[in-house]
C-alpha cells in the first residue's frame, strides 16, 4: 500500500517506508491507569508522500531516521487533523 492511499479509520494497512524524520520522545499518563508510557512520532515517506508513524515504548528505540522500516496490519487514525499511521497491539514493525 502507498502512504497517497491511506485513509481515516483503514485497518490492516501493510507498507514499507524509509523514516526521514525523528521527533522527540514524550511520556504520557495511562487514562485509566496510573502507568506512564512513552510515546515518539516518526515522519516516514515512500514515492507518494509522507505521514506520521507514532510508535510507543520499546518500539521507539528500534527505528533511525534513514531506517527502511516495515509496517504489517497497522492503522490509521487521525489526530489533531493529521493522520497516524499505528503499529497496534496486533500489528508487526520490522526495521530492515
Amino acid at each position: 500500500m502507498n502512504i497517497n492511499e491511506l485513509r481515516d479509520g483503514m485497518r490492516k494497512v501493510g507498507m514499507v517506508a524509509k523514516v526521514i524524520a525523528k521527533g522527540e520522545p514524550r511520556e504520557v499518563r495511562s487514562r485509566y491507569t496510573d502507568e506512564t508510557y512513552k510515546v515518539c512520532d516518526f515522519t516516514i515517506e515512500d514515492e507518494t508522500g509522507t505521514v506520521t508513524l507514532t510508535l510507543w515504548n520499546d518500539e521507539i528505540d528500534q527505528v533511525n531516521v534513514g531506517d527502511e522500516v516495515v509496517v504489517e496490519n497497522g492503522y490509521i487514525k487521525s489526530f489533531r487533523g493529521e493522520l497516524q499511521l499505528n503499529v497496534g497491539k496486533y500489528g508487526v514493525l520490522t526495521v530492515q
